[in-house]
């Protein structure tokens, strides 16, 4: 039987999580394809018309896909 000793201070901060390596070595491969892909950065205005948005959509002031289409004047 394998014994293995935890340090206090990894207990302490409760931050232990056990995996086999073969799974931790493919989540820090995953994680540093995440990492170099662009992230949104919105501007100031970006984030004052995404606010907007997002008070349009929860007041039910949207136009689905369909109705933009009808309007437009375009069919499938």
């Amino acid at each position: 039987m394998t014994t293995i000793s935890i340090p206090r201070s990894a207990v302490r901060k409760k931050e232990l999580v056990a995996v086999p390596r073969d799974e931790y070595e493919a989540y820090i491969a995953w994680l540093k394809r995440v990492k170099s892909l662009r992230t949104f950065d919105p501007s100031p205005s970006e984030k004052k018309a995404l606010k907007k948005a997002r008070k349009n959509l929860s007041s039910g002031k949207y136009l689905t896909v369909d109705e933009i289409e009808r309007e437009v004047g375009i069919t499938r």
